[in-house]
């Protein structure tokens, strides 16, 4: 795979390499529905008719004990490994670890990943989420911004209803990357007896004020687009001009700067217009950020990624409280989720007696590093599980 095609467009074609006795077209998945007919949120809010989607490889024991959930990052779906039908052109994000015989080994583990409430990708019809777009049983027509706010442990309460709906009363792991990670660290702290350990990709336990400044200045182009009207634009034009540019921030500090070298240079858009010559002349990378975050918002909703980010912004794992085995797993070059933001963690669920590992991913896509060099961490990943 050619780097520069490495961006949030493409991370469901994103497969390592990883020797398998299973081709990826092996494992087909099929997309399911979990509902509850009402929630109440951390902050006491209630949303009615929730659904989530997920789907699910391998087989439930008879205890029940080897189930492991795994967790999506910001942008996102259910969809991490396996394919929806043979003839798909690409399977799950994680399908390099997760399926038969693979580090995370469906012919030994039931694997089962679910959308997140306000999931980003409402109008990718395999994708099953509650969010702004869905329609307000009290009102009829779509909640838009009053749909109350949700947080990573939000996510985490409504996964545990899925799983105690599935008779799964521990989980042998979870494992997540990015929010997916900010996801797992959750887990370990909110439920330490119903799950057996975690495993954190690229991910520190909550976020801080940095983090928190950069969601906010991505969420920044949908605001500032005069088309979101405050969030109320379903039924008419949708802000996607601010949608594309929040996603090209987004896709340019998720690969970072050696991605960015290696892969465009500063070659032009198009042999013969010369960026020095007028301002409507672009640079390969900028064409590249505009085409790869123009394909992510044609399937995304404004509202949901500002609701993303709010949760994200609101992570507050504490790794002092975390008190089931954990690994970690980090970029040194993360541009999202700075090394020693990440260590820190690391070195506060030791210093609380907290058993914890961690492995650095070496790559040139930083923050996405957790898709593209995930694969030398496969027999890492296979021991800490069984242990």
């Amino acid at each position: 795979m050619k780097r520069h095609i490495v961006g949030l467009a493409a991370l469901f074609c994103i497969c390592a390499s990883i020797a398998s006795p299973a081709r990826s077209s092996d494992l087909i998945v099929e997309k399911r529905t979990f509902e509850l007919p009402s929630y109440t949120t951390v902050a006491g809010e209630t949303i009615k008719a929730v659904k989530v989607g997920w789907e699910a490889a391998g087989v439930l024991n008879a205890d029940k004990s080897n189930a492991i959930l795994i967790t999506h990052y910001f942008s996102g779906t259910s969809h991490a490994f396996g394919k929806y039908a043979r003839e798909d052109k690409a399977a799950g994000y994680w399908d390099a670890i997760i399926g038969p015989g693979k580090a995370i080994d469906t012919n030994k583990y039931y694997v089962l990943s679910s959308d997140t409430l306000v999931n980003l990708n409402t109008k990718d019809p395999h994708v099953v989420t509650t969010g702004p777009a869905s329609i307000d049983p009290a009102k009829g027509k779509p909640y838009g911004m009053s749909f109350p706010v949700v947080s990573i442990r939000d996510f985490v309460r409504v996964e545990n209803a899925l799983v105690e709906s599935l008779g799964i009363t521990k989980l042998k792991a979870v494992i997540g990357a990015s929010m997916g990670g900010l996801q797992a660290y959750e887990w370990g702290e909110s439920y330490p007896d119903g799950v057996d350990r975690i495993v954190a990709v690229v991910a520190s336990a909550a976020a801080d004020s940095y983090l928190i400044a950069w969601l906010d200045m991505w969420a920044q182009p949908i605001r500032l687009d005069p088309k979101w009207n405050h969030g109320d634009y379903y039924g008419k034009e949708p802000p996607t001009e601010g949608l594309t540019a929040a996603l090209k921030l987004v896709t340019l500090q998720a690969n970072g700067w050696e991605w960015a070298r290696a892969s465009f240079g500063t070659a032009p858009a198009e042999a013969g217009k010369e960026p020095a010559k007028a301002l409507g002349n672009d640079f390969k990378i900028d064409a590249y950020l505009e085409q790869a975050a123009a394909a992510r918002a044609a399937v995304a909703d404004a509202n949901h990624f500002l609701y993303l980010c709010r949760a994200n912004q609101l992570a507050a794992a504490d790794p002092a409280k975390i008190r089931v085995p954990t690994l970690v797993l980090y970029a040194p070059n993360d541009l999202i989720f700075y090394e020693p933001i990440v260590r820190e963690t690391i070195q506060k669920i030791a210093a609380a007696g907290g058993s914890v590992e961690s492995g650095t991913l070496i790559g040139p896509n930083g923050h996405l590093d957790a898709f593209t060099a995930i694969g030398p961490k496969a027999a890492e990943i296979t021991a800490f599980l069984a242990k």
